[in-house]
């Protein structure tokens, strides 16, 4: 390891650094499916790239070192590393999810692993005094986001996770929308960390990708067994690019943050904003937890527009920030909840649980802040009724 004293600097050279052969600063692509050995049982540490490869086992050591966590694990997508995850359990288990998450989480849960005999129920992790109420002798996990997708909603790790200890089941954090430059959950008593490392981590949308960091080592031991055994895993071309994503997380994540605030605040004074999620507002909720557990409140904002405003004209209207899928890339980029990320969530459920049809989620890019806000600013006009 480095010499290093901060994560800033840990991002450039943290894991397995450079290339000591040749002396190259970067880890190789080694673009092999397979590696010769010298006779039977005797190789030199590879056999086959779904099992390991050097250019993945770097991003691998890096992430599990940015999370400060025993193991990690890379997969190819964020999906694929919350599946490996979810076979650690069995058939009559139940994992307990945050009320919102990410839609294709409920979705592999609601729609496959469901069929195999893994129940969930859906719960408010924010709620810390009727929390330990809801674990029942087969709940066996509880997966939380925080802040999570797409309410900002701010759950306590560090609280959940103490509860969950004491009554013997794991704490799952997915953690991509602050990345491990913003906030740490294994240090706040996690058991594992997943990340869709598509977006921040990636920063770039040019690749797919999801990571997981482990804290005990029996468990780091059954998940790697499971991510050679159900050969989910990151390549080694997209594992250099994560990489090299991951070497300027701090500086963008930093660009992205500054830019979050100055829009949150442009937002809560617009007269077109009826309501504003974003967790380092002084009046967002868990906004006091959320200052405790991690270094800001990121990059990710949710928003209304009142009701003389209509939202699919503002959606047609924007010009820098894009309409799409996705998120944490340098490129600003706008979506509706309800029909986009989070539309195989049952509308009564996504009702319930506040993800109304007027919501809008915006992703801040790095661009001139100031241009965000007039980009912002022409489409609410366009979009008012009645002008």
């Amino acid at each position: 390891m480095t010499d290093y004293k901060d994560i800033s600097s840990a991002v450039v050279h943290g894991g397995i650094y450079g290339d000591k052969t040749t002396g190259a600063v970067n880890v190789p692509i080694y673009q092999t499916s397979t590696y010769e050995q010298k006779g039977l049982g005797e190789n030199t540490g590879w056999e086959y790239s779904r099992t390991g490869n050097p250019t993945r086992a770097a991003l691998e050591a890096l992430i599990a070192e940015l999370e400060n966590g025993t193991a990690g694990f890379a997969f190819a997508s964020g999906l694929a590393a919350i599946t490996a995850v979810l076979m650690l359990f069995k058939s009559g288990d139940r994992i307990l999810i945050s009320s919102n998450v990410y839609g294709g989480t409920f979705r592999v849960l609601d729609k496959v692993f469901k069929q195999f005999g893994l129940s969930y129920s859906i719960e408010d992790t924010t709620d810390i005094e009727t929390f330990e109420s809801k674990i029942t002798p087969d709940v066996k996990a509880v997966l939380i986001e925080s802040p999570a997708n797409p309410l900002l909603t701010v759950t306590d790790l560090a609280g959940i996770s103490g509860i969950s200890k004491k009554k013997g089941i794991l704490t799952i954090v997915d953690n991509t929308f602050m990345t491990p430059y913003l906030q740490r959950p294994l240090e706040l008593g996690a058991d594992i960390v997943v990340h869709s490392a598509t977006k921040y981590l990636g920063g770039h949308s040019d690749l797919v990708a999801g990571l997981a960091v482990v804290k005990d080592e029996k468990i780091a031991e059954r998940l790697a067994f499971l991510q050679n055994a159900t050969g989910g895993v990151l390549g080694p071309f997209d594992s250099f690019l994560l990489i090299r994503g991951i070497k300027t997380l701090a500086i963008r994540m930093d660009r992205h943050v500054a830019n979050a605030e100055k829009i949150a605040l442009f937002l809560q004074q617009n007269e077109a904003v009826k309501t504003v999620y974003y967790p380092a507002l002084p009046d967002a909720q868990g906004y006091a937890v959320n200052k405790k557990q991690a270094k800001n409140g990121g990059a990710m904002i949710s928003f209304e527009l009142k009701d003389n405003y209509d939202i699919k004209t503002f959606f047609k209207s924007v010009r820098l920030i894009a309409l799409a899928e996705s998120l944490g890339g340098v490129e600003s980029l706008v979506c509706h909840p309800a029909t986009m990320t989070h539309a195989s969530i049952p509308r009564d459920i996504r009702q319930k649980i506040g993800i109304t049809d007027g919501l809008i989620r915006l992703s801040v890019g790095i661009e001139n802040a100031d241009d965000l806000t007039a980009d912002l600013e022409q489409a609410f006009q366009k979009s008012r009724i009645g002008k």
